[in-house]
């Protein structure tokens, strides 16, 4: 047989392929994420800026308050108080409503009820008055933060909660550093003090609108979440299914786990100090012989040196972690801010020189600030589907500390005999920062809240 000529079967079955063009299936185009947790981010991180515009503005209006209506510096301390023991007592209830309707309606109801509150207080004749529209004040800003957790465990995967931890704090401690400027900006000759209360309640009132059309409670319910982003946020997201189991089992075991009641102290030790920089810091500067200028400039010092504290805080545990594991990379940044903490405010309170003072002061309070991150951080983690109630504990306990700052500093100035000897008081805090530091060797966030 010629090869030349293949026989006619042969040729039947080569030619359809000769026929056919030869194609080439193209590789699956590579979706790219959405970014829609961003933006859930950055309105939890607004949202902590405004509690901290409408909670700051009565500290640098105190003075004022006082003399218009006629208050004592103790009764202005009670007034400083009432709102943390409010926002201690209703920290867990509203934690608790907001896993039982959401954090979208919860923090619409939250946000609006403290809003109004904070225009009241403008509307205030004298101590009950005062008295009263703080404690509710205090009672509407009590589930922000627990709530504002509930959405950072639904939204942000585990790897990002430090970063968008230290923003969410850098945030808070930004507002609460120009608060002292935006009121002195309002005040003379626009507003006045009550003026500037009801400007400051305007800003949450804007927040729930914005808020309440985007925000969704899933993300898988979220329009602009693809399947690119969902499969990110969902990766190491721990039981987040939304049934509700006895409200006995649960308390229990949030409140048996050991890590919970650690953090509950550094938070504690932290608040302690960070209220008597909004509520006695000027006071106390005022008691230092400093000049307008610098009494303005040494009064947002903590605050803004917080701003980077909580950034480089947040970036550094992620890191850490990642690189060490969680135990390791949450409680090395913890453990070292207290310890820095308490090391400047001993220099603090020993050094000879006022402007020394008040800078090594304000480098104390920054310090702290760096274990904010991992401390949030790991209480979410502990959480899981209860991370907004692990929340409200830990936060609850912070108050506690917030509330005996300026009832148990009024009371060691007035107990020294002499206004202007802050030591004894100073001494608190380098106590507590100490024991804040020690609380880190024994945390663990691998060991977390499990309800059966």
């Amino acid at each position: 047989m010629s090869l030349d000529n293949p026989p006619l079967k042969d040729l039947n079955s080569i030619i359809p392929k000769l026929m056919v063009p030869t194609t080439t299936t193209p590789p699956p185009k590579l979706v790219r994420s959405s970014r829609a947790r961003f933006v859930a981010a950055g309105f939890c991180i607004t949202l902590a800026m405004i509690t901290y515009f409408d909670r700051a503005c009565i500290g640098v209006l105190s003075s004022l308050i006082s003399v218009d209506l006629g208050l004592t510096m103790k009764q202005m301390g009670v007034v400083f108080s009432v709102f943390t023991i409010a926002y201690g007592v209703f920290g867990i209830p509203s934690a608790w409503w907001g896993e039982k309707v959401g954090s979208r309606i919860a923090l619409t109801g939250i946000v609006g009820w403290w809003s109004l509150f904070t225009a009241f207080t403008g509307g205030t004749f004298g101590f009950a008055s005062l008295l009263a529209v703080r404690f509710c004040f205090g009672a509407g800003e009590a589930g922000a933060w627990p709530n504002a957790m509930r959405v950072i465990s639904r939204w942000i995967p585990s790897i990002e909660h430090g970063r968008v931890q230290g923003l969410f704090f850098a945030g808070a401690h930004f507002a609460a550093g120009i608060t002292p400027i935006l009121v002195l900006l309002l005040l003379e000759p626009l507003l006045g003090w009550r003026g500037v209360f009801i400007f400051f309640g305007l800003f949450g009132g804007a927040w729930v609108i914005a808020w309440i059309k985007w925000f969704r409670d899933r993300p898988e319910d979220h329009p602009r979440v693809n399947a690119a982003e969902l499969a990110i946020i969902t990766k190491d997201r721990i039981d987040l299914d939304e049934h509700h189991r006895g409200a006995g089992r649960v308390w229990a075991t949030v409140l048996s786990n050991p890590n919970l009641w650690l953090l509950s102290l550094c938070v504690f030790c932290n608040s302690y100090g960070f209220y008597f920089v909004i509520t006695w810091l000027p006071t106390f500067l005022h008691s230092l012989p400093l000049s307008q200028t610098a009494l303005a400039f040494y009064s947002g010092l903590p605050m803004f040196l917080s701003i980077p504290a909580d950034i480089l805080g947040g970036i550094s545990t992620d890191w850490l972690s990642k690189r060490f594991g969680l135990r390791l990379g949450r409680a090395i940044v913890g453990g070292l801010s207290f310890a820095m903490a308490t090391a400047a405010m001993l220099l603090a309170v020993y050094s000879e020189s006022a402007h020394f003072t008040a800078i090594f002061l304000g480098l104390s309070i920054g310090a702290s600030m760096f274990g904010i991150p991992p401390t949030f951080a790991v209480c979410i983690e502990i959480g899981g589907a209860h991370a907004g109630l692990s929340t409200a504990v830990m936060n609850t306990m912070g108050q506690v500390g917030a509330t005996l700052c300026p009832l148990v500093m009024a009371y060691l100035v007035g107990h020294s005999g002499h206004s202007s000897d802050w030591t004894l008081p100073l001494q608190t805090i380098i106590f507590l920062y100490s024991i804040a530091g020690l609380s880190w060797v024994f945390i663990n966030p691998n060991k977390k809240v499990q309800v059966a």
